[in-house]
């Protein structure tokens, strides 16, 4: 297959480091495409639950997939998140190809994108983050069940499922949450003059116009690559939302990069951030 062109990717949510993470089929993704810039917008690596003892070579592999992207050019920009918020007292910094932000605002042609995790507008995370991080494992828990769920069904030529999903719809409060996070994130960007607002967090992709007032802004979610399988790509001036599953029906065997990276050369200057500009 032939990578595509691509602007920009943004990925959030993968949560390296546990059972649920889709890590095999981010990099067929990565694989296929070709992009000048990278976003991790948060919850990458899940350093709330990551055990020494469950690190699968294909997390090892989108880890090395990153690398080969930085060393032949491509930006690739982490911003951080809860699940791996301990980086965010190394933010600020640039090296070489690489840089570590809690947000970004990035100039679009001529337009504004305010991106960030999204956790600032999460009370559990802020007020009551042993709340939070018990639902964490609950969460992962319930994605292992699903996936043993989901290839029974395969199995006998029936559609996945998603139980947190259908948990998640039936239940008023979590959907009231999901639209109260979506409008908080709506309004403080649109407050700020930005033309897109990007998060995570929440693993619901999105991509919806917003009018207020005679000004229009464009709010997007990254989704995850727990349940969804989703990124944002940027290209010719627009943004999509790019489903796995649309693609890609069945995973294929995918070539890999026998290339080996020289992480000496990758980190071998410290600036402060800039500005950042397609």
């Amino acid at each position: 297959m032939k990578a595509r062109s691509v602007d920009v990717v943004v990925i959030s949510d993968v949560h390296l480091g546990t059972y649920g993470a889709h890590a095999r089929e981010l990099n067929q993704y990565l694989r296929s495409v070709r992009p000048k810039m990278i976003i991790l917008n948060g919850d990458i690596i899940d350093i709330w639950q990551f055990k020494k003892r469950y690190w699968p070579k294909s997390h090892w592999e989108t880890i090395q997939l990153l690398l080969d992207y930085m060393q032949e050019g491509v930006r690739v920009i982490y911003l951080t998140g809860n699940h791996d918020d301990v980086l965010r007292r190394f933010s600020d910094y640039k090296i070489k190809n690489f840089q570590l932000l809690d947000k970004l605002v990035l100039k679009l042609d001529g337009k504004k994108a305010w991106i960030f995790h999204g956790d600032i507008f999460d009370l559990s995370v802020k007020y009551a983050p042993w709340l939070a991080k018990l639902g964490g494992k609950s969460y992962d828990y319930l994605i292992v069940l699903n996936r043993f769920i989901n290839a029974v069904l395969l199995r006998f030529g029936r559609e996945r499922i998603s139980l947190s999903r259908r948990i998640k719809n039936s239940v008023k409060k979590a959907v009231k949450f999901v639209n109260d996070y979506e409008e908080m994130a709506i309004d403080h960007a649109m407050s700020q003059g930005y033309d897109y607002v990007i998060c995570g967090h929440i693993h619901q992709p999105c991509l919806r116009e917003v009018k207020q007032q005679q000004r229009t802004l464009t709010y997007l979610n990254s989704g995850d690559w727990i349940e969804n399988l989703t990124a944002l790509e940027y290209n010719n001036g627009a943004w999509s939302l790019f489903h796995y599953y649309d693609h890609f029906s069945a995973m294929a065997p995918v070539g890999q990069k026998e290339k080996k990276v020289d992480v000496a050369t990758l980190f071998n200057t410290v600036e402060p951030p800039v500005e950042v500009a397609l």
